[in-house]
């Protein structure tokens, strides 16, 4: 047996039996993980037996957006946001679009009664935005989360109490009977007190908080109370708020369960069912979408997911899932650089670079297959949107690898591919047109790639358009090699070209301007057969590539110049000066 390495002492490489019915395929053995320390999702919550509708859903309108970044995601920092900081992330939801925002816990700190307070006396919400605010179920701070709303046109009192069983018994030390009578208590007190606020249109939430793990009939039992106790309507809706406080289960259980508290809701046009998925297992955005195909109508969530532990449900993953669908998000995305930097700016949390739609990279591609695709895609849809005559942001969009046109959220096409040790041919090709319009032909492509990929492997970073323009011309163009282009000029019987070698002049006539320049390279003693040859204009001028076997080695060559002719001339050249500096074209023998 080979010896397992010691390189990471701290690891227990599995050494337990392999399970008697793996497959061959598979030679996984037994961790000495304690995994019989916990137990599976059925074992630990009742999940209700349904005959579920969801999984034939589809999503074809936005839920309401609900952002928390002011209270769940501002308790998840270690260093909370002041008012400045407050008001900037308050104006940039209002800017972006969202009607409803979780403002804070005003009976939390000083901090969030100011900031509410300020936002009561400032002028800062719109008419069409409605203010939330987060209160336990305890009487005094209800009473000081409705004098943070004084002056209020409208608001949501949002009240939360632990509901499941380990809540119940380690936490709050209630059983099921005495906590409904202290959710009971503290809801009515919600509703005198919405009842005397002058001026106020006070509506009302209520989150049993871990609903997720929490009895079905426990949940459905406390929440058709207070829709009966707060005396719900269409034109006065309560919110139930079914928050996934910590994962525990895959995704579709979850949706098992909101659909269960959709179809036994009671005046359930009078009840707006809302979820808030945390993200534990990595999979709050698909809990947050199954839920909403199961029933839910309005989604509490974080800019870019920050909240406890693994955060809260991403707002702008979910917005703009929905618009690569083709489903109009509600809210606008157009420069997610700017929403970016202001949510780090205002979390002092940096976004990961390969967040979905919003990091640095996640529209950038490195490998050789990925960028040929894109440049492929690209160039095939400005085609397309030529042929519609539509402009190229209006075009239905369908290119390789990019879900959506980074240019719909505010990003240029400059980094979509990056060239590093790992990229192809297609790649850098794409950015030497886009850059320095460089049309290469494609035999060339695929041996400048070596010439790049080897020049990234020495060095171990990330080459530029800036160093790749360098690196071909340095590899191709080849100015001031052995043998100079003198003179190139048109007569009565031709053109006529002179060349120096070694100090040496030679000169030579032909009926074409190559044709003039291989007469003169024989006169110095080199023979020269063109094998291919092409071009095109370029800023300045014109840009040439030659193929020719020198000497019977073939070898490519680039010209520039302001003439195309003279171009072509100088690119045959170049192929004569890396003949005879031993460069050769690697992809041919003939």
């Amino acid at each position: 047996m080979t010896a397992v390495s010691t390189a990471f002492p701290t690891l227990r490489t599995p050494a337990g039996p392999v399970p008697a019915d793996a497959p061959a395929w598979n030679p996984q053995r037994g961790s000495a993980m304690p995994h019989h320390r916990y137990r599976p999702a059925h074992e630990r919550v009742e999940i209700p037996e349904i005959r579920r509708t969801w999984p034939g859903h589809r999503i074809e309108r936005a839920p309401l957006w609900v952002p928390v970044d002011l209270r769940d995601g501002n308790q998840a920092l270690a260093e909370p946001m002041d008012t400045p900081r407050k008001r900037r992330m308050f104006d940039l939801l209002v800017a972006m679009g969202f009607k409803e925002i979780e403002v804070g816990y005003p009976s939390s700190s000083r901090t969030d009664f100011d900031f509410v307070r300020h936002l009561a006396v400032s002028g800062a919400v719109p008419d069409d935005v409605t203010p939330v605010v987060f209160t336990a179920a305890r009487r005094d701070l209800i009473e000081q989360t409705f004098a943070s709303i004084q002056g209020m046109p409208r608001a949501v009192v949002h009240l939360y109490t632990a509901t499941a069983p380990v809540w119940r018994d380690v936490v709050l030390g209630q059983d099921r009977a005495g906590l409904h009578a202290l959710i009971r208590d503290a809801a009515g007190h919600i509703a005198l007190l919405a009842d005397a606020v002058p001026g106020t249109a006070v509506r009302f939430e209520f989150s049993p908080e871990v609903f997720n793990c929490t009895e079905p009939d426990f949940v459905l039992e406390v929440c058709n109370g207070l829709t009966r106790l707060w005396d719900a309507s269409p034109d006065r809706p309560v919110i139930h708020n079914l928050p996934a406080t910590v994962e525990i289960a895959t995704p579709n259980l979850y949706a098992d369960q909101i659909e269960y508290m959709h179809r036994h809701l009671e005046r359930r046009d009078a009840v707006i069912l809302s979820v808030h998925p945390h993200n534990d297992r990595g999979t709050g955005v698909a809990c947050a979408e199954l839920a909403v195909l199961a029933g839910a109508q309005r989604v509490e969530g974080c800019l870019f997911g920050n909240g406890e532990r693994t955060g809260n449900v991403d707002l702008v993953t979910l917005a703009l899932n929905l618009y690569a669908q083709g489903v109009d998000p509600m809210v606008d995305l157009s420069d997610i650089d700017v929403i970016r930097r202001t949510v780090e700016e205002c979390n002092r949390l940096p976004v990961h670079v390969r967040h979905p739609y919003g990091g640095d990279l996640v529209y950038t591609a490195f490998s050789g297959t990925h960028q040929d695709a894109i440049s492929k895609g690209l160039a095939h849809h400005e085609r397309a949107a030529a042929e519609r005559g539509l402009p190229v942001g209006e075009a239905p969009w369908s290119v390789p690898y990019l879900p959506i046109d980074p240019a719909d959220v505010g990003r240029t096409y400059e980094a979509v591919i990056r060239v590093n040790s790992q990229s192809g041919k297609g790649g850098i090709a794409h950015l030497l047109q886009v850059h320095h319009g460089l049309d290469l032909p494609k035999a060339l492509r695929a041996e400048f790639s070596r010439v790049v990929q080897d020049a990234t492997d020495r060095s171990g970073q990330e080459a530029t358009p800036k160093d790749l323009l360098r690196l071909f011309r340095a590899a191709y163009v080849l100015e001031d090699g052995p043998v100079t282009l003198s003179s190139l000029t048109a007569g009565g019987d031709g053109f006529h070209c002179r060349v120096r070698r070694d100090g040496r002049e030679s000169g030579g006539t032909g009926a074409e301007p190559v044709a003039a320049l291989a007469a003169a390279l024989e006169a110095s003693g080199i023979a020269v057969r063109l094998l291919w040859q092409g071009g095109h204009p370029a800023e300045g001028g014109a840009v040439a590539y030659a193929r020719c076997r020198v000497g019977g080695t073939p070898v490519w060559g680039a010209g520039e110049d302001a003439d195309a002719v003279t171009a072509s001339a100088r690119a045959v050249l170049a192929a004569v000066n890396r003949a005879l500096a031993g460069q050769r074209d690697d992809l041919s023998q003939g």
